[in-house]
């Protein structure tokens, strides 16, 4: 087992420093997004454990192991899962791409409520103001989703830095995307490094938590927009970690999932509970460490949160991740109960 998970990091620390090298180029020539709407078939294969090293262990910090799903299908836009919202079903979610599509689909649960189908799978173009998709003008780097109390969803777009309402209860996976007004310093966050992390607050304020945009001090760039009024702060960033989502656990909290990669140390992640009231110009926001794992787990490049609470009343976190539309990376579905909240 040791030299399968030797071999596994080696395979995605090469594959991630090539995409790391391969970033820098445009996009624009191969941009996978789906050119017109589509129920596509997906293949779920189960993931029954989460360490690697010890296939009967569920407790990982904070979070408890309830199953998981390694997706694959033959759609040539399907991957690169970048951002998750679970509807309070949670069955049904609708999800992103970074490559300007968007995914809509339902999971059917297991006896023990692990995740065990994904079916009515949906991908269709993610759409700008005046009907055409938002990939063909170069609007394809989707990476944060976010849904207000009214039933708006909230998209963030990095290289153009700028973030699109949608009227997805009114027109689904048809709707048309309208630009906020953001502020004018969005201009110099650094490429391809920003908006990773939306969430909306109950007075649809909207939090935007940049990935690797930092301040002075070395702290991630954060905002409160609200119409015309904008609240800047900083979360603090420790130990390499990049932020890749966010979502609400409840009005007064947020969970942080974050990242981490680099040639010596592989792939990890974690997740950070915030306090909201802390989100104010001074001190840098910090929090307790929910969860983190390294490569010696069941993860890839997990850039998707969502939360709902079960038929049980738990509260369950989905992390699924972006596979870059890369041959040696997966997309993974991962789901866990969050225990003594």
């Amino acid at each position: 087992m040791r030299a399968v998970i030797a071999r596994y990091r080696i395979a995605i620390a090469g594959a991630l420093v090539v995409l790391a090298v391969a970033a820098t180029w445009s996009f624009a020539e191969d941009v996978r997004y789906a050119k017109e709407p589509a129920r596509i078939a997906v293949q779920a294969a189960p993931i029954s454990s989460f360490d690697l090293r010890d296939p009967n262990r569920v407790r990982f910090g904070a979070l408890e192991f309830r199953g998981g799903l390694e997706l694959t299908s033959p759609h040539p836009a399907f991957g690169g899962i970048s951002g998750l919202l679970m509807k309070p079903d949670g069955e049904n979610f609708i999800a992103v791409t970074d490559n300007g599509s968007w995914l809509t689909g339902h999971i059917s649960y297991g006896d023990g409520g692990e995740p065990a189908v994904i079916s009515d799978l949906e991908i269709a173009p993610v759409l700008g103001p005046d009907g055409t998709p938002l990939a063909a003008k170069g609007w394809f780097d989707l990476e944060a989703l976010a849904q207000d109390a009214n039933g708006m969803l909230y998209v963030g777009i990095e290289r153009v830095e700028q973030i699109v309402r949608f009227d997805f209860k009114r027109d689904g996976v048809a709707a048309r995307g309208i630009p906020i007004p953001v502020p004018d310093d969005f201009k110099s966050f650094t490429f391809n490094k920003s908006l990773e992390c939306i969430a909306v607050l109950p007075d649809n304020t909207l939090v935007v938590i940049t990935e690797r945009s930092l301040d002075a001090q070395g702290n991630h760039r954060s905002y409160l927009l609200n119409g015309s009024s904008v609240q800047r702060f900083s979360v603090k960033r420790s130990d390499d970690y990049d932020v890749s989502d966010c979502a609400m656990l409840s009005p007064a909290t947020m969970l942080l999932l974050e990242r981490r990669y680099s040639p010596a140390r592989g792939v990890a992640i974690r997740i950070r509970k915030l306090a909201v009231a802390s989100f104010t110009k001074g001190a840098p926001v910090d929090g307790p460490i929910l969860m983190e794992a390294d490569i010696g787990y069941q993860i890839d490049n997990m850039e998707g949160l969502g939360i709902h609470k079960n038929a049980r009343g738990e509260t369950i976190l989905t992390l699924i991740s972006d596979d870059n539309f890369s041959a040696v990376q997966r997309n993974l579905l991962l789901q866990f109960a969050l225990i003594g909240e």
